[in-house]
C-alpha cells in the first residue's frame, strides 16, 4: 500500500497519483509492499541527508530501500519546496516535476540507479516513459 505523510506541511499532494504509482510497480514486474512518501520542506530533508547519508546539500528526494525480492517497500522523502524551485529553474509545471520525482523514487526501489551518466540516462528515459503514461 502507498501512504502519503506530511512533515510540517499541509496535505497538498494529489492522492490520485497512488494508482499511477502502483501501475509503475506492476509495469516493472514488481509487487507492491509498503511505501511511505513523506513530504517535507528543504530543511527537514537536509537533516535527513546529513544524518543518514552524510551529505550536506539540498536534494528533492531521498529513498530508503526496504525491498525484499520482487516486493517493493520503502520510505521516500520528498522536498516539495525543492520540487517547486526545480520546476521553476527547469521551466516545468510543478505537478509534472512532482510526478517525475514520485516516479523516480519508485524506480529506485525497482532497482534503477543514477550514479553514472549511463544509469542517469536510463532513469530519465524510464521517468519520461511513465510520465507519458500518466497523461
Amino acid at each position: 500500500m502507498i501512504h502519503f505523510f506530511y512533515e510540517n506541511l499541509p496535505q497538498s499532494v494529489n492522492t490520485d497519483y497512488k494508482k499511477w504509482l502502483e501501475d509503475i510497480i506492476l509495469s516493472e514486474e514488481k509487487k507492491l509492499g509498503e511505501i511511505n512518501y513523506i513530504f517535507c520542506d528543504d530543511e527537514y530533508l537536509l537533516k535527513i541527508n546529513q544524518e543518514y547519508l552524510q551529505h550536506d546539500y539540498y536534494t528533492d528526494i531521498i529513498t530508503f530501500d526496504y525491498v525484499k525480492g520482487k516486493t517493493i517497500s520503502g520510505e521516500i522523502f520528498v522536498s516539495l519546496q525543492r520540487i517547486s524551485d526545480n520546476a521553476s529553474t527547469l521551466s516545468k509545471e510543478y505537478e509534472e516535476e512532482l510526478r517525475r520525482v514520485l516516479a523516480h523514487g519508485i524506480l529506485h526501489l525497482s532497482g534503477y540507479k543514477d550514479k553514472t551518466e549511463e544509469e542517469e540516462q536510463v532513469m530519465r528515459s524510464k521517468e519520461d516513459f511513465y510520465l507519458a503514461k500518466y497523461n
